[in-house]
């Protein structure tokens, strides 16, 4: 009698293999097919002695010779391979665009259509694609399962993250092709080329002003709505999120764990030691998309926003005087006060600034540290300078 020994595999556990949708390609880097399971376990082949019977086919496997990913579905490993080629064969009949997959076809298809079928059950909002809206939930649930590895950082999204990682890396791989600056995500990009057009299609229902950003308009809402319903219980500012009230605390608290290794330093947030950081490099990467000035820190470039919207949010206690800038409601209560005022040492004058007293000093000491590049000539103050450089170009003085 002939025994045949048959290797059956047990394809209940076995995951099947699928592709994860992918987002739009503007959004989100490609999401990789996810991987079979591991190799059929040897301990889940169940062997058995069959008599006078034919062994069972082996069931087929479809290795990628690039990446060496294992399918046991040759049509998802034919979408695999798309993966490495870039050929996309399914082409949207509504504009120009193309996909490797035909599911991403259809998810983008939803977008000229308008259907919206993945819809959040919290609050109602509805999405073309099963992934926004699993991203959208973890707005819900505070969750942020992608955690930058250098700094501790979190995020919804993995496009997310990757866009963060470029902060690390200095990769800027987005490029204006009109003035080769570059950046660090897609969407900054198409903000700065909004600069080339002059382009402003953000509109405020309530004052009728344009923005070329929707950022920009988010933040001149604010000041329509002005309600701050997160207020401090020790000091009683207020905020308009519960993220900045919770920052806010911090201070409060005065936990300072980031110490810088230049100067000793030491900060209440890692973003702060990163900004102060570039008070040393010189590093400026905080671009205003309004008119291409660059700014060392987040909240210098927020507060010189205020001059592209018109905004002045920061009110004087003691007159109707409002300011731009949280620096200068600062200096101009001190005329109210008489507090903090910065003296000369030389003739007892007073300033509300630090920085115009230094300028005053040099009348005393004779320094002229800003120099024409033109003609070489030394003046005390830089604005002096703005004023001598308008007549090497007449143009500038009309």
């Amino acid at each position: 009698m002939e025994f045949i020994k048959v290797e059956i595999v047990d394809m209940s556990d076995l995951e099947q293999c699928r592709v994860k949708d992918e987002d739009t390609e503007e959004q989100r880097e490609l999401v990789e097919v996810k991987e079979e399971s591991q190799e059929l376990n040897e301990h889940q082949h169940q062997v058995h002695f069959i008599s006078g019977e034919k062994s069972s086919p082996p069931t087929q496997t479809f290795t990628c010779p690039q990446c060496e990913k294992c399918f046991t579905c040759k049509e998802l490993f034919s979408d695999h391979i798309r993966i490495h080629t870039g050929e996309k064969l399914f082409s949207c009949r509504y504009c120009d665009k193309s996909f490797t997959h035909n599911g991403h076809l259809k998810d983008h298809i939803r977008s000229h259509t308008g259907e919206r079928p993945y819809r959040c059950d919290q609050c109602g909002k509805s999405f073309t694609q099963r992934g926004h809206l699993t991203d959208h939930i973890r707005i819900h649930t505070a969750e942020k399962p992608f955690k930058c590895q250098q700094c501790g950082k979190s995020f919804i999204q993995k496009g997310h993250l990757k866009s963060h990682m470029r902060v690390h890396t200095g990769e800027k791989p987005f490029i204006c092709q009109q003035c080769g600056k570059s950046f660090t995500n897609q969407g900054n990009l198409m903000s700065h080329i909004k600069l080339h057009s002059g382009e402003k299609l953000h509109h405020c229902s309530q004052c009728g002003k344009s923005f070329s950003g929707a950022s920009l308009l988010k933040k001149h809402l604010l000041y329509h709505f002005g309600e701050r319903p997160f207020s401090c219980d020790q000091c009683s500012q207020t905020f308009f999120f519960a993220s900045q009230l919770k920052r806010h605390l911090k201070v409060h608290a005065n936990e300072r764990p980031y110490t810088c290794s230049f100067c000793d330093k030491s900060f209440v947030w890692f973003h702060n030691l990163k900004d102060h950081y570039k008070t040393h490099t010189g590093m400026k990467d905080h671009v205003c998309f309004e008119c291409g000035k660059a700014f060392s820190r987040a909240n210098y470039l927020e507060q010189h926003q205020n001059t592209h919207t018109g905004i002045s949010p920061y009110k004087c206690s003691y007159c109707d005087k409002s300011f731009k800038v949280s620096g200068s409601l600062k200096a101009h209560e001190r005329i109210h006060t008489g507090e903090n005022l910065f003296h000369c040492l030389t003739c007892g004058k007073t300033f509300t600034h630090s920085g115009h007293m230094k300028d005053h000093e040099r009348v005393h000491t004779g320094e002229k540290p800003y120099k024409c590049p033109q003609c070489g000539k030394g003046f005390a103050t830089s604005s002096n300078l703005q004023i001598h450089k308008k007549q090497h170009c007449p143009k500038l003085l009309h």
